[in-house]
């Protein structure tokens, strides 16, 4: 299963007092990522709210820091999604320093689950056939 690479750069509100990303603000980077991932596959997050009337809600989420961003860096945030029982998925993701400056250096390695649940109850549901099928296919490309 190969995995899906999104870019962005850091800005001045993603920073503390010494123009470092501010640790909290590696979960917004990694929330994009996955968004990105699921438009990637023909998906918006809004589209799905409406019909079939799902979203998808972190439920655990473990976060190791190996280096700091700063102002100004390039980045580039990895997906690898995995399929986890009927209504959840989990992402391995990475965050690094794009090549060039320091060589790609690994800054953040992440896990994350994720459940599909009905948008107006919030109770578990069936993730999506489109999916399923896509997590399911030997070879799938995710990006």
């Amino acid at each position: 299963m190969s995995g899906f690479s999104w870019p962005a750069r850091v800005y001045w509100e993603d920073t503390d007092g010494g123009a470092i990303v501010y640790y909290a603000n590696y979960l917004r980077y990694l929330e994009r990522a996955r968004t990105e991932w699921l438009r990637a596959r023909g998906h918006s997050q809004q589209e799905l709210a409406r019909d079939p009337g799902i979203l998808f809600t972190v439920i655990s989420l473990s976060v190791d820091y190996r280096a700091p961003a700063r102002l100004d860096d390039e980045l580039q945030i990895t997906c690898e999604p995995a399929l986890e029982g009927a209504a959840s998925l989990r992402f391995a993701q990475r965050i690094y320093r794009a090549p060039g400056t320091d060589g790609g250096q690994l800054l953040l390695e992440a896990n994350v689950r994720v459940a599909c649940v009905d948008a107006h109850t919030l109770r578990p549901q069936r993730l999506p056939r489109f999916l399923t099928e896509a997590l399911a296919a030997p070879g799938s490309s995710h990006g």
